[in-house]
């Protein structure tokens, strides 16, 4: 897909893109320009996708363009591998940026000379106080801050402080770079923030070249004017910034002036998609890493299975407002479901396998039966399942003192198997403790293709697979990460934790054409859910992530009126 290729199921209509009419209606811009910048100190999550898709979308809807920028102004914390990491989501989503790929780096040279010019013009001073102490002389929301007794040094003076905090000359955390505001001001953000400070640490990108790094205040808007960006779009967290933002475009020689608005983030009921509790969960190991698919990151949903088609269209159905709501994640299940549901092939797996002997079945003999690889799309045609005397159910569908409502396998109940033939259960067959590890069953021969000719009815239709053919495999089964919806409401969000996120299932049998999986490829389990190769297979060992179950409770809660 290229730059402008990343076009939503239907024409969106929000203020953001009635702003956007309005402008190239009015002349206030002739190409609408937008940009998607993260800060590389993380892998991207699901609340990323929502300004991924809104920023390369507009783009895309208005003949514009996107750019990809990293903000990368806190060497600390940044890694050449979340640079990596963020490249492929976003192409993995759907959206390319071209040759319009940018770093706040490559600004740094203009940056510094930008912070000189407003330090020649009043603007900008350096201040000696510590961190603490700026803090302390910042006020509250109640009460104005205070000046600092560094505040009113000479131009000459705060120029050469500052080149001298450039040439390394001071230990880190003795100065900063301050513009030089107003400490009454009613937006704290506008009490002479801080610009620039003395950081010592290796850049992914340049090295020990600098030791004096901007803050993300000073860089992010600078670089959307540096970019020709015309509109930055941000979560609504930054509105409180957008003073400073133009502030700071006000006192500087920019070719450009970016407009800042602002739209609510997406937040998910079970989830946290805050980068730093993110963090903690993998360098605490309460998960594999950032691509376990219990995390809600893109490269956690891509191995999952989660197909990037189902996530634009929930962010297109989610819309944009200007206040935070909580999203149910059940809407992002369904539509995760209602598109696989059209795409994903159709396998038999039998999850907890039980030992079918079927007695009038002659024995070394098999044969073929056709199976449809998906009822919702006919041109999907069929495939040839194998089937024997000997084949494996799921230990679910046999109980020996059902209860009432129970119509799967019992003794002397008959069922089908799918695509086979009407299947009796003469008797369970049990080992020293007591429990079922085999069923003696009788087959109807005439009731090939599960239909018998004598107009006959059963209440239930099972799977199965061959046990002469069938593969193994471990299957994962993955549920909610966190067990309440709103975690860490009620103190630390680890606590809350779901102990029962990931099941393990091992010597699972899968009916051979599941041996040609592919890695990402969605399959639904026929009665068990969507599933997906993992990358932890091997030759003569497949692994397989549940994507989703079967059941949809969101479609059901929104036909009763979202009650």
């Amino acid at each position: 897909m290229n730059e402008v290729e990343a076009k939503t199921p239907e024409e969106p209509r929000d203020f953001i893109r009635d702003i956007i009419r309005a402008d190239l209606a009015e002349g206030r811009c002739d190409t609408v320009v937008t940009r998607f910048p993260p800060e590389p100190n993380g892998y991207l999550h699901i609340g990323h996708a929502k300004s991924i898709c809104l920023n390369f979308g507009v783009a895309a809807e208005f003949a514009g363009r996107c750019h990809l920028r990293f903000d990368d102004t806190n060497p600390v914390k940044e890694e050449h591998e979340y640079i990596e990491s963020i490249q492929a989501d976003v192409r993995w989503l759907g959206f390319n940026w071209g040759k319009h790929l940018f770093f706040a780096s490559d600004n740094f040279e203009t940056l510094y000379d930008w912070a000189c010019h407003l330090i020649r013009n009043g603007h900008a001073y350096v201040d000696d106080l510590s961190a603490e102490e700026i803090r302390a002389h910042r006020g509250t929301l109640t009460e104005p801050g205070k000046n600092s007794p560094f505040r009113d040094r000479t131009a000459e003076e705060n120029l050469d402080l500052f080149s001298r905090m450039r040439a390394g000359e001071f230990p880190d955390g003795a100065r900063v770079l301050r513009a030089k505001i107003d400490m009454a001001s009613g937006n704290i953000n506008l009490r002479d923030p801080v610009l620039y400070r003395i950081l010592r640490a290796t850049h992914p990108r340049t090295g020990d070249a600098w030791c004096i790094y901007p803050t993300y205040d000073f860089a992010h808007g600078q670089s959307d004017a540096i970019e020709g960006v015309t509109h930055s779009l941000c979560t609504l967290e930054f509105a409180d910034h957008r003073p400073l933002y133009d502030w700071l475009i006000d006192n500087l020689p920019t070719s450009s002036r970016p407009r800042q608005y602002e739209f609510s983030r997406l937040n998910l009921t079970h989830t946290v998609l805050s980068k730093r509790r993110l963090t903690q969960l993998v360098q605490e190991r309460h998960v594999t890493g950032w691509d376990d698919p219990r995390m809600p990151t893109l490269a956690g949903l891509r191995r999952r299975g989660v197909p990037p088609a189902a996530i634009r269209d929930f962010v297109h159905r989610i819309g944009l407002t200007k206040s935070d709501n909580l999203v149910e994640v059940a809407a992002l299940e369904h539509c995760i479901r209602e598109y696989l549901n059209q795409v994903a092939p159709r396998r038999m797996a039998v999850l907890r396998p039980l030992k079918v002997v079927i007695e009038n079945y002659p024995e070394g003999q098999s044969e073929e039966l056709e199976a449809v690889n998906n009822p919702a799309d006919p041109d999907s045609g069929t495939r040839l399942v194998p089937f024997g005397r000997e084949i494996y159910v799921d230990q679910a569908d046999f109980m020996e003192d059902p209860p009432k409502k129970f119509f799967r396998l019992t003794p002397g109940r008959e069922v089908r198997l799918r695509y086979a033939f009407f299947l009796t259960c003469r008797e369970a067959v049990k080992n020293e403790a007591g429990e079922v590890v085999e069923l003696r069953c009788t087959y109807d021969p005439e009731t090939r293709g599960g239909n018998a000719p004598d107009g006959r009815k059963v209440k239930a239709t099972i799977h199965w697979v061959s046990a002469a053919h069938a593969l193994r495999a471990q299957v994962r089964v993955y549920d909610y990460l966190f067990a309440r919806p709103d975690p860490g409401a009620q103190g630390d969000f680890l606590e809350d934790i779901n102990p029962e996120s990931l099941s393990v299932l091992q010597d699972c049998r899968l009916e051979p054409a599941l041996g040609e999986a592919r890695l990402g490829e969605a399959i639904q389990f026929e009665r068990e859910g969507y599933f997906c190769l993992d990358p932890d297979s091997k030759t003569g060992h497949a692994v397989f992530n549940r994507t989703i179950a079967l059941r949809d409770g969101w479609a059901k809660t929104q036909a009763k009126g979202g009650k």
